[in-house]
């Protein structure tokens, strides 16, 4: 049996600064938020900056950094495969790309009909 699809990927530019921030700051995660005014974009944190809750899910990972969000935020991208990517300027949100001339962005896709059945779980957080 094939491994399944991984619902959240990574553009090179995204791995960079993932490698960049986890070098000055450690262990990180993402929380990919659901606001009202910037709308949604996934926010990067060092692990201890962030609690999660049990109405929090692990959607996939990006070279061992954690992708969460919540439960409704989670019903609705379970159609949808997220592409962490970056974008210039600064955001001006609390993730710790900020200030670095460059923010994390989230692209989507529609999974196809033939992709759905192989889909990696979406995972409730563990060791709350």
């Amino acid at each position: 049996m094939a491994a399944p699809i991984p619902r959240v990927q990574a553009t090179a530019a995204a791995r960079a600064l993932i490698a960049r921030l986890r070098a000055e700051h450690g262990a990180l995660l993402f929380y990919q938020s659901h606001g009202c005014c910037a709308g949604s974009a996934p926010m990067c944190f060092a692990v201890h900056e962030l609690k999660l809750n049990a109405d929090d899910r692990l959607l996939g990972s990006v070279d061992g950094v954690p992708v969460y969000a919540s439960v409704a935020q989670c019903d609705y991208l379970a159609g949808l495969q997220m592409t962490l990517d970056v974008a210039p300027g600064n955001s001006g949100s609390f993730g710790l790309e900020d200030g670095s001339g460059q923010h994390f962005v989230a692209q989507f896709r529609l999974w196809a009909d033939d992709e759905v059945p192989h889909l990696a779980v979406i995972e409730p957080v563990t060791g709350l």
